[in-house]
């Protein structure tokens, strides 16, 4: 654990230490915000410290004042939707256990902040959306601010994406009240499903797939939007 804690403590004073993206306000406040809300809450990963330190959250949730997009709160992003407080996107990250040369799926693209921090920790990254025009506006802002090893579709999440599978890991960013199958199909031997399961409040669990079966850990309750689509059908 030390030397894991050691490397946190580098990779903030290297974020610390970089030129920001953006005004020297704007960069403090992400600092502030990865050391209060996320360090500071148990997040050691230094990898997933370094994204959160480095993805400009203010861009993608443009209709939000720069500094509402650093607080500790999930914000609108238009069409009903929201991006996770930071904690949660910073936590569901982490429990992915991505290596750097991880192929990831996400479900649920949203304004494209959760995917933005993913490819800063994995190889590439699979993300669909269900309502087009946030997919749309998400995939311009990912290729405006050069987030090149993204791929984004419009669809159901519930299917995943069958033809790039297997993925080394799967998030979800929206409940489902029961866990795909077919994300389950599409996971390597080895990966990880990181998904809250249930109606108002949800289980964050994370779910490894092994050759026997799935091995399940519950980790905390959290509040996400309901995923839609084929999940909700009857039958």
């Amino acid at each position: 654990m030390k030397h894991r804690l050691t490397a946190v403590v580098l990779a903030l004073a290297a974020v610390a230490a970089a030129p920001g993206t953006g005004a020297q306000e704007i960069g403090e406040l992400r600092d502030q915000m990865v050391a209060e809300q996320v360090a500071a809450r148990g997040i050691d990963d230094a990898a997933v410290l370094a994204a959160m330190a480095a993805v400009p959250r203010h861009a993608f949730v443009p209709e939000a004042d720069p500094a509402a997009a650093y607080a500790d709160r999930p914000l609108a992003i238009g069409y009903g939707q929201t991006v996770s407080q930071p904690y949660v996107v910073a936590l569901i990250t982490s429990l992915a256990d991505l290596d750097g040369d991880d192929k990831v799926l996400e479900i649920g693209t949203g304004s494209g902040y959760h995917t933005a921090v993913l490819s800063r920790v994995a190889r590439e990254v699979f993300s669909i959306e269900i309502i087009e025009p946030l997919a749309r506006e998400a995939q311009r802002r990912l290729d405006r601010l050069g987030y090149g090893n993204v791929h984004l579709r419009v669809g159901d999440g519930y299917k995943g994406w069958a033809e790039e599978a297997p993925f080394d890991a799967i998030i979800l960013t929206a409940a489902p009240p029961v866990i795909p199958q077919p994300l389950v199909d599409q996971l390597k031997v080895g990966g990880r499903l990181v998904v809250p399961v249930g109606g108002y409040i949800q289980d964050l669990q994370v779910l490894t797939k092994t050759r026997d079966g799935l091995e399940k850990q519950r980790v905390i309750p959290v509040r996400l939007p309901p995923m839609t689509g084929q999940v909700r059908e009857p039958g």
